[in-house]
């Protein structure tokens, strides 16, 4: 659909933003619902700038991403609960002027994992306690996860103050009883994007048939430790519904329509592969 003077704009903001896929994923969910809707990319230094451009041009909603995740919560009128708590927030939302912040990377995730399995009481190792750890662990203390979170040990301080946080388990990457002993085992690490594909954050010795694993890295699109994991008759998730679902819950958002799931996943799945869309 050609845009005119009476498109929704919507956007995201971050730096850079030249190979994010969600313009593509995006689009074709508008198109696909015949929505008078539009969605660009803007490489932002100035936050405060580009948020009193959103309120000044009536622009709907925000992705936001890297390195702009905290600094935009400054400048917002209202911040979801659990964005609050995560601290960061990846989506705005621009109800008349009134911008309010939501984090839907923990919601991405915890969708992608019930299609899987219940979260309820479940016992969860999650394997690192970065950015992308925080927003998992609090979406899983959210659906009533008994969580234990891992780290390096010269990082391990980061496991001790979120798991502080979050009332929970924590100890070093060697606590390996943790992860035999888990219904769910997360990787949240960097371990098994390129140029390391073939590291594992764990050997898949440690690992049980009846346990569901979920590798946050969603490139390549089967990592090392799911390989392994299939192999060993676990069930498992891939990261790239993660990063398909986190952009669904947006699309709701903002549109309040039932998102177009499989349009959105072969987008994505294409983009991933370098297949024409």
């Amino acid at each position: 659909m050609l845009a005119n003077a009476n498109t929704t704009l919507c956007g995201i903001i971050g730096k850079p933003v030249e190979h994010s896929m969600s313009p593509a994923i995006h689009n074709a969910a508008f198109d696909k619902l015949g929505l008078n809707y539009t969605y660009l990319a803007f490489n932002v230094d100035d936050v405060e700038g580009a948020i009193r451009g959103v309120r000044a041009l009536h622009i709907r909603g925000l992705s936001v991403t890297m390195p702009h995740k905290l600094e935009v919560m400054k400048y917002l009128d209202e911040i979801d609960p659990v964005a609050r708590r995560i601290g960061a927030v990846n989506t705005v939302v621009n109800e008349n002027g009134r911008l309010k912040g939501y984090n839907t990377d923990w919601v991405g995730f915890v969708r992608s994992l019930e299609a899987k399995t219940p979260i309820q009481d479940k016992r969860i190792t999650i394997l690192g306690a970065g950015g992308a750890a925080r927003a998992i662990a609090f979406g899983l203390k959210e659906r009533g996860g008994r969580i234990t979170i891992l780290n390096r040990a010269q990082e391990i301080k980061m496991a001790e103050s979120l798991a502080a946080e979050l009332e929970c388990s924590w100890g070093p990457l060697s606590q390996l009883e943790s992860v035999t002993d888990a219904d769910i085992v997360v990787n949240a690490t960097l371990l098994g994007m390129p140029p390391h594909e073939q590291k594992i954050v764990i050997e898949s010795s440690y690992l049980r048939s009846e346990q569901v694993v979920y590798d946050v890295v969603y490139n390549p699109l089967e990592t090392r430790l799911l390989r392994e994991a299939k192999e060993r008759g676990c069930q498992v998730v891939p990261g790239y519904e993660m990063l398909l679902l986190q952009g669904v819950a947006q699309f709701e958002l903002w549109t309040g329509k039932t998102a177009p799931v499989e349009v959105m996943r072969t987008i994505l799945l294409n983009s991933l592969t370098g297949k024409e869309t």
